[in-house]
């Protein structure tokens, strides 16, 4: 199998089947670590291609734990990480306020790697219970509009590979396909990428057998709708610009949407806006991405009206008991 990794040094793409059988070979263990650090470290560097991110999709959902959760009318909100920026756990906080919201949320999630903090590190010092159990998690979905599927349990390709990736300490093609593998492939999603390129790639894939989702990438480079610049969100037939005056919000410094130093205090942050007690900075980055997502339930509304009834929505301090989803 080291073939794999003779292409790779010599520049070459992997094709759909060769990517499906680099995840089939990590999980039968064929391969040595140094070998699967070499050819996550050589695709990381020359970029990853659609028909090798399509082969190692294919061979993740393969491999996957079934689950019988009921996500047609359910969102996503997983991003791709690896962007560096260091903001607190933007895209979790958002799920929680979706799902306070009415709205249904399977969200796909895993502990950080090139990050301080994951949404699986953040939400378990939240005391969330992680299961893999269809029944309990959509019992969680029907009783709380919300539950998560850490990686780990659904994917045992990725708990593999996880010492790896930590030893790293880089983005590697693991954090592209962390959007696209939930295994309960909910009929809507919003991710963000840390890279354009990677955003067009996603929409190819994602176009192809889902109608509603949004992709977005900050043109200063954050994987998600941060208001301190313009991004571009791409969907099935779209590709349009947002900034802050196109939710009728402020633009915000970079500095005013960091995590803190510990996954204790990047926990508190969640807490305090749940409780209506975020800084304006964050409830507006906060509700700039719920309403990029409800803009995919309600096409005919405008993206200031939803994001006026999602900032309405979190400073009530109404939200906080969603944090009790698996209690």
């Amino acid at each position: 199998m080291n073939y794999l990794l003779d292409k790779i040094i010599a520049h070459e793409h992997l094709n759909f089947q060769e990517a499906k059988d680099f995840i089939y070979g990590i999980e039968e263990e064929e391969f040595t670590k140094e070998t699967i650090s070499g050819i996550l470290v050589g695709i990381q560097m020359r970029g990853i291609q659609l028909e090798e991110l399509k082969g190692f999709r294919s061979a993740l959902l393969e491999l996957c734990l079934p689950t019988n959760i009921n996500a047609t009318d359910a969102i996503d909100l997983c991003g791709t990480g690896g962007d560096g920026k260091n903001t607190f756990n933007i895209s979790t906080t958002t799920a929680l306020v979706l799902a306070g919201m009415g709205k249904k949320v399977v969200k796909h999630g895993n502990y950080g790697v090139s990050s301080l903090c994951g949404s699986s590190n953040v939400l378990e010092e939240l005391g969330v219970r992680f299961t893999n159990n269809s029944d309990d998690l959509q019992s969680q979905l029907d009783k709380n509009n919300i539950c998560f599927l850490h990686a780990p349990l659904f994917h045992p390709t990725m708990k593999k590979v996880a010492p790896i990736r930590k030893g790293l300490g880089v983005r590697t093609i693991f954090n592209c396909l962390g959007p696209l593998v939930n295994p309960a492939q909910p009929g809507y999603q919003l991710t963000g990428t840390y890279s354009l390129e990677l955003a067009k790639i996603y929409q190819h894939i994602l176009k192809e057998e889902r109608t509603n989702f949004n992709i977005a990438y900050a043109m200063d480079g954050y994987d998600e709708i941060t208001l301190t610049d313009s991004a571009r969100v791409l969907g099935k037939n779209s590709d349009t610009i947002v900034n802050a005056p196109t939710f009728n919000a402020s633009v915000i410094e970079a500095k005013n949407i960091v995590a803190g130093t510990t996954i204790r205090s990047a926990a508190k942050i969640i807490v305090n806006l749940l409780e209506g007690k975020g800084t304006n900075e964050q409830n507006s980055v906060v509700a700039a991405n719920t309403a990029l997502a409800l803009k995919q339930y309600h096409p005919e509304t405008t993206i200031d009206e939803l994001y006026s009834e999602a900032m309405t929505a979190i400073e009530s301090g109404s939200l906080h008991q969603t944090l009790n989803f698996t209690k």
